[in-house]
C-alpha cells in the first residue's frame, strides 16, 4: 500500500498506545514498540484500511503482541479521533473510532474475505446467523478494560482482542461449542477473523449476537439492594441453575479432546497446588508491614498455603473441565425471556485477560467458577456501601451464597463434583482463598479503598473449620 505503517515513528506509537485504555501493562516500563507485520485490508485511497500486529517490549526481555485496526485517510479530510499519527500525507488512526471503517470491516465478515497471502486475515461466518447488511449501521460498544467492541445492526457486537496471542481464543472456542449445542444462556456466535503469518497464528475478533435490553448483573444487584434485597434471592437461585446447566453442556462431549471432562491425575493436582502455594507466597512477601487494613491476615501466609494440603484429604476433585474461567456478576445479563420470564445470559469466555492463553484453556474443576461468583456477591455487598452508601441486611450475603450455591448444587452433574458435600465445600473454601488472593493483590495495585474486601474473605477462610 502506498502508506508504509512500518514506518510508524516508534515513539509516537509507543506514547499512543500506552495511552490507550485497553493496554494492560500501564504500569510497566516500555522500552521498545514497533511493528512486527501487517495485513492490508482495502487499498481505495479514500479510505484504506489495515491490521498491524504491534509488538511491546519490556525490561528484561519480555514483551507483549497487539491487533492494532488502522485507517488511513488523506490529510486533507483533518480527520482528529483516535489519531496515531500523521504518515506521507496521510491521518493514521483506530479503524474501531470510525462507523464507516467498522462498516468495511464487517462488510468483511458478511463476505468471509480472504485478505493477504503470507500474512493473511481470513474472516468467517457462521451459516445459521444472518450476517451484517449490505450497508451495515455500526456504533461503539462503550468503555471497555481490555478489548475493542463495535455494535453491527442492532443485532451483532463484534469484538476486537487487543492484546493477543498464538492460538483459538477461549472467547471464540467457548462460544462456538456452546452455540453447536444450542445452549440458549449465552449470546450465539456469529463469526470471527483471525490471522495467520510468520509470527503466529491466532484469533483476531469475534462476533456474537447482540443482547437487547439485557441488565448488567453487577448493577442489577447493587440496584435490587437498595429496592429489595429479599426479592433478589430466588434470581441468584436461578443463576446457580443456569451455571450448572452451562457446567454439564461444556462436559457433554465425550469425544472432543478439547472439551472432554477428565479424572483429575496426581500431576493435575500438583499442578493447582503448586500454582495457588505460588501466588499466596508472593502474595505474602508482598504485604506492606503495619497496614492496619491487613491487620487479620498479616502473617499468616504459611497458614493459607497449609490449607492447600487439605485438596490430598477429600479423595477426589471430581472432574476438570473446560470453564468460564473470569465468571462473576459482570460477565453476566439478566435478560426478560418472553412467556418463561427472566433469565440470564452469561457472557465473555476470554478468561482472566492476565493469564497466558494455555492457562486459560487448562481444564479446572467446574467450582473455580462458582467460587469467583460467591466472591463477587462478597464485593456486591461491599460495594453497596462503598460506591452507593447503604448497608445490605444483616446476613445477606450469606443468604445470597446460600440461594445460588444449594441451587447450582441440586441441578450439576454428580461426577463433575467431588465425592462428598464435605469434599466439595473444602475444595470450593480453596478456590474462595485464590481468588481472594488474586483479588487483594489487585486492590493493592489498582484500589486500595477495596483492600479491605479480599482481606475479609482471606481471613474468613483462614478462621473456617477444616472438616
Amino acid at each position: 500500500m502506498s502508506v508504509d505503517l512500518s514506518g510508524l515513528d516508534e515513539a509516537n506509537l509507543a506514547e499512543w498506545l500506552a495511552g490507550q485504555r485497553w493496554f494492560g501493562a500501564k504500569s510497566r516500563e516500555l522500552a521498545q514498540v514497533r511493528v512486527l507485520d501487517v495485513v492490508v485490508l482495502r487499498e481505495d485511497p479514500a479510505l484504506r484500511l489495515a491490521v498491524a500486529v504491534v509488538e511491546a517490549r519490556f525490561p528484561g526481555g519480555t514483551h507483549d503482541l497487539y491487533q492494532l485496526p488502522l485507517a488511513i485517510r488523506p490529510a486533507s479530510e483533518a480527520w482528529s479521533t483516535a489519531v496515531l499519527e500523521q504518515l506521507g500525507g496521510h491521518t493514521v488512526y483506530d479503524a474501531l473510532s470510525d462507523p464507516e471503517a467498522a462498516a468495511l470491516i464487517a462488510g468483511m465478515l458478511r463476505d468471509r474475505a480472504v485478505l493477504g497471502e503470507d500474512p493473511r486475515i481470513e474472516f468467517h461466518w457462521v451459516d445459521a446467523v444472518l450476517p451484517p447488511a449490505e450497508q451495515p449501521v455500526v456504533r461503539a460498544m462503550g468503555a471497555e478494560q481490555s478489548n475493542s467492541s463495535v455494535v453491527i445492526d442492532d443485532a451483532l457486537v463484534m469484538k476486537a482482542f487487543r492484546r493477543i496471542e498464538p492460538g483459538e481464543n477461549p472467547e471464540l472456542e467457548m462460544t462456538r461449542f456452546l452455540s453447536a449445542r444450542a445452549f440458549p444462556h449465552i449470546a450465539e456466535l456469529g463469526g470471527w477473523y483471525g490471522y495467520s503469518g510468520e509470527v503466529m497464528e491466532a484469533t483476531f475478533g469475534v462476533v456474537q449476537r447482540f443482547v437487547e435490553g439485557g441488565r448488567d448483573g453487577w448493577e442489577l444487584v447493587l440496584d435490587e439492594l437498595a429496592e429489595d434485597p429479599e426479592g433478589l434471592l430466588p434470581q441468584l437461585a436461578a443463576l446457580g441453575v443456569v451455571v450448572a446447566r452451562m457446567h454439564n453442556v461444556l462436559a457433554s462431549d465425550l469425544n472432543d479432546p478439547a472439551f472432554a471432562p477428565e479424572e483429575p491425575t496426581d500431576e493435575a493436582l500438583a499442578i493447582m497446588v503448586a500454582t495457588i502455594d505460588e501466588q499466596i507466597e508472593r502474595l505474602f512477601v508482598d504485604l506492606p508491614d503495619d497496614d492496619e487494613r491487613l491487620e487479620a491476615i498479616a502473617g499468616r501466609g504459611e497458614e493459607a498455603r497449609d490449607r492447600l494440603r487439605l485438596v490430598s484429604q477429600i479423595g477426589g476433585a471430581g472432574r476438570l473441565i473446560r470453564h468460564h474461567g473470569d465468571f462473576h456478576l459482570g460477565q453476566t445479563l439478566r435478560v426478560a425471556d418472553g412467556d418463561a420470564g427472566p433469565s440470564w445470559i452469561i457472557l465473555d469466555f476470554e478468561g482472566e485477560p492476565a493469564r497466558a492463553l494455555l492457562d486459560r484453556r487448562r481444564k479446572r474443576s467446574p467450582l473455580r467458577d462458582v467460587a469467583g461468583l460467591l466472591r463477587s456477591l462478597a464485593y456486591a455487598a461491599s460495594a453497596a456501601k462503598l460506591q452507593r452508601g447503604f448497608e445490605p441486611p444483616e446476613g445477606w450475603e450469606e443468604r445470597a451464597r446460600a440461594a445460588f450455591l444449594d441451587d447450582y448444587l441440586a441441578e450439576i452433574e454428580p461426577s463433575l463434583m467431588p465425592p462428598s458435600a464435605t469434599a466439595t465445600r473444602t475444595l470450593l473454601s480453596i478456590l474462595e482463598l485464590e481468588k481472594a488472593v488474586y483479588e487483594l493483590r489487585y486492590e493493592l495495585d489498582h484500589r486500595p479503598d477495596w483492600v479491605p474486601i479480599p482481606a475479609a474473605a482471606i481471613a474468613r477462610l483462614l478462621e473456617e473449620p477444616i472438616a
